[in-house]
């Protein structure tokens, strides 16, 4: 299958900037005619960002690697899921949010070698960032320092009343955008210089499959994940099951070195969508409907048991 100079673009930043945010805000500015494609890297196992990013949406197609960094393994994942979604969604331009726990300067560099040579346009790396916490001095992981010296612009997130002054000089003069609640224009994503390539050919490399477990009511299925200090645990249960928003909330934010809490829960009010931190975000209605979906991701590892028993004390109707 041939494809040629599809606009890519990277968006990069720490654990809990906005990232996902930032990509929702966008899809709302997609033109017509054209067809957009999203590929989203997850540090945890349970695959929850592209069932907050769902949308009835025919233009926009979705595909997510869960489970660590996308560059890693030799790009063996990055190759499959990548190959597949553009193969599938034949985009005009793609959108790609690696892990904030990830390596995305690793990742720009793998993009620009083969198989993706005149293939994919890359586009200037976007590096987003909670502005409150950079301008308190809060420590970059080293692999966010090294994305941040390639970044083409710089998106200074959550920035609501902040005084624009004192920024950290590792910034340099590298283009700033200060926003709120992930909001960019279009118009004003960085576009790489140059003429355009000729077509690329993708052939579709080999992958086993996993076999998929069956998940039936009472019974959810739990995953956990440890990387470099983090710890990502998390649970699907059957669609059939309903949560109390509220008491989860409570329970959740009394876990010690909580970082992330994201899940997709029928809920009382029906199905909703959290992304943050217990008692710092927001439910909000979703479409996703194929099963209830919870991910934490912590410095601490919990009891696991004990965890799951709790959490199954918020379902509703067990």
């Amino acid at each position: 299958m041939r494809l040629a100079d599809i606009k890519t673009h990277v968006i990069a930043g720490p654990l809990g900037a906005g990232k996902t945010t930032l990509i929702r805000q966008l899809f709302a500015q997609r033109p017509a005619h054209e067809r957009w494609a999203i590929l989203v890297n997850e540090f945890g196992q349970v695959g929850l960002d592209a069932a907050l990013m769902t949308r009835d949406d025919d233009g926009l197609a979705i595909a997510e690697v869960p489970g660590g960094c996308l560059c890693c393994v030799q790009g063996v994942p990055l190759q499959v899921a990548l190959t597949r979604l553009l193969r599938r969604a034949r985009p005009q331009r793609l959108f790609i949010e690696p892990s904030g726990l990830g390596h995305p300067a690793s990742l720009y560099r793998q993009l620009q070698a083969p198989p993706w040579t005149g293939v994919l346009s890359l586009q200037p790396l976007i590096w987003v960032v909670d502005a409150r916490q950079l301008l308190e001095g809060q420590p970059l992981p080293d692999a966010q320092q090294q994305a941040l010296g390639q970044a083409g612009l710089i998106v200074l997130n959550k920035s609501a009343g902040l005084e624009r002054a004192g920024l950290p000089a590792q910034l340099g003069d590298r283009p700033l955008y200060w926003t709120e609640g992930g909001r960019i224009a279009l118009a004003d994503l960085p576009l790489a210089d140059g003429e355009t390539s000729s077509d690329g050919e993708l052939s579709e490399p080999e992958a086993a499959s996993a076999p998929q477990a069956l998940l039936l009511p009472g019974r959810p299925l739990r995953f956990s994940h440890t990387l470099e200090g983090h710890h990502a645990v998390g649970w699907r249960w059957h669609p059939s099951h309903s949560f109390d928003g509220p008491a989860l909330l409570a329970l959740l934010g009394g876990l010690p070195g909580l970082l992330r809490l994201k899940a997709v829960l029928q809920l009382a009010e029906g199905w909703q969508a959290y992304n943050g931190l217990a008692g710092q975000g927001a439910w909000e209605p979703t479409l996703w409907r194929r099963d209830n979906r919870l991910e934490l991701i912590l410095e601490e590892k919990p009891d696991l048991e004990a965890l799951e028993k709790a959490l199954g004390g918020t379902i509703r109707d067990i």
